[in-house]
């Protein structure tokens, strides 16, 4: 049995404030920090440790590898999400007939705007709507993926509202219409288990600043290993090469493996935080982190019903991630409200975001619900039609 208790107080924070911003930015842990401090005692005591700082970044791959349930060979270490993205795209030909690249309406920014930047290129993009209940189902995707589509491009959970799509039904209908998927694993994978080879995604991107536990400037790229040979980027480095060391200034090289989506010289002690971030959620397990993420999901949701505050989440458990989303009056006064309790939660468009992890309680949900309820009368979504 997983003592959930004492991994807790390996995140200091947590003793001080009741941290619900996992998706925004994860909690620290001491490992991580520890890990960053070891970094800058090698700086003051060596210097320049090449050897040792490559191996770091292979130490990080293997490590994401596992997470994933892939191979390293398919794993490339980016400096972020949009790293991972802009090289796969400048992998990729956009020729009619299949100039097509589907994207839905619960995308974050990056996963958008990147295939926008394609339509020069020949790229023709096409969106996904919500339905009207705030959901977009299976026959959405159905009605526009066809015989011209190239890429679907698509979150596994909206960055707004905590929505899960069914990627499994997505990639089944893309791949039946001869299309490859991309999926967005950012506000899912480690506090999910996202397993690349049952899935059947194509690609997968991500970063190690939200539920992977690491931090900021580094990230993550999938490419399923048979598709690896026949995808050359133009957006490259020398960390791309099949022999980074070779110094080669007469021709592009790339490595065999999906190192070739890398580009320079590797975020050095941000692999340091990555890694041990990584390390955690490996020693817990991701199926372990799911079941106690889900249970604390639902715990939110059946409280904020008892208290009459409504939820954009979908409620059915495959179809929600790690977080849960209120519409609220006043969103981001009621955020700096909770803030000035010790609440820490975030908002996107008029939501209020509470993002769980497994080092989160249940004590840390009922104490939400409880400011929430003591501050209905200002910003619930109803108080202004009430008052009026």
């Amino acid at each position: 049995m997983i003592d959930f208790q004492a991994l807790r107080r390996r995140f200091p924070v947590l003793e001080r404030k009741t941290y619900l911003n996992s998706g925004s930015y994860c909690a620290l842990a001491d490992s991580v920090r520890a890990a960053i401090n070891a970094y800058m005692d090698e700086r003051l005591e060596v210097g320049a440790n090449w050897d040792v700082w490559v191996m770091k970044n292979e130490a990080v791959r293997r490590a994401m590898a596992a997470v994933l349930r892939a191979a390293p060979e398919e794993i490339a270490v980016t400096a972020s999400a949009s790293a991972g993205l802009n090289a796969l795209a400048s992998a990729l030909t956009f020729g009619a007939p299949r100039n097509k690249v589907v994207v839905s309406d619960f995308e974050f920014p990056t996963n958008a705007q990147i295939w926008h930047a394609q339509e020069p290129r020949g790229a023709r993009i096409v969106h996904v709507p919500k339905s009207a209940d705030g959901y977009i189902p299976l026959e959405s995707f159905a009605r526009l993926i066809d015989s011209q589509t190239c890429l679907v491009a698509v979150t596994q959970v909206c960055f707004r509202n905590g929505a899960r799509l069914d990627i499994p039904g997505i990639v089944r209908l893309a791949h039946e219409r001869g299309a490859r998927v991309l999926l967005d694993c950012y506000q899912a994978v480690g506090g999910l288990t996202v397993d690349v080879r049952q899935l059947d995604v194509d690609f997968a991107v991500g970063g190690m600043l939200k539920y992977l536990l690491g931090t900021a400037g580094i990230g993550f790229l999938y490419v399923r290993g048979s598709l690896i040979p026949a995808l050359t980027p133009t957006h490259s480095g020398w960390f791309a090469q099949e022999d980074i060391f070779a110094m080669d200034i007469t021709g592009n090289k790339p490595a065999a493996s999906a190192r070739r989506f890398e580009a320079g010289t590797p975020a050095v002690v941000n692999c340091y935080a990555a890694e041990a971030g990584l390390k955690i959620i490996l020693e817990v397990g991701t199926d372990a982190i799911e079941e106690r993420v889900r249970a604390l999901t639902r715990r939110c949701l059946e409280g904020l019903e008892s208290i009459d505050w409504p939820s954009c989440t979908p409620r059915e458990d495959v179809r929600r991630g790690p977080m849960v989303c209120v519409r609220a009056r006043d969103v981001a006064q009621l955020t700096a409200a909770l803030l000035a309790q010790d609440i820490v939660v975030s908002c996107r468009d008029d939501n209020l975001r509470a993002t769980v992890h497994f080092y989160n309680s249940e004590d840390d949900i009922d104490r939400l619900l409880a400011a929430l309820a003591a501050s209905r009368a200002r910003y619930h979504p109803g108080a202004a039609a009430r008052t009026a």
